[in-house]
């Protein structure tokens, strides 16, 4: 990774933009495999990326690296969509068992349970 103080070249950009891709598959994959936490670490992972290129500053790409960054994003686009919809079912369900838990905690300090 490049430090804050290096400047990317466009190619290096546009490369960080597919590096972003391949986490995103992962992502996709340990989402269908419903595993939480690899998730999770890929999730860091994809920040990091984020954060870099945010220091980087904000470098218009022209010709080919457009093009790289462009399909990129739509790949990355079309794997977040595809987690959401599986995580969607499985936050709603946490959120589910989070308000029966303080429900269930609600009803014993009131009964002195």
């Amino acid at each position: 990774m490049m430090g804050a103080t290096t400047m990317m070249t466009n190619t290096e950009i546009a490369s960080l933009y597919e590096a972003m891709v391949g986490i995103t598959d992962q992502m996709l994959a340990a989402a269908t495999a419903a595993d939480w936490d690899r998730l999770l670490q890929l999730e860091h992972q994809c920040a990091a990326c984020v954060r870099q290129l945010k220091d980087n500053g904000d470098t218009p790409l022209a010709g080919q690296e457009r093009v790289r960054k462009v399909n990129a994003i739509r790949k990355m686009l079309d794997s977040d969509r595809k987690i959401r919809d599986l995580t969607q079912p499985w936050m709603a369900k946490l959120q589910a068992m989070i308000s029966n838990k303080t429900v269930e905690r609600r009803v014993a300090r009131a009964y002195g349970v």
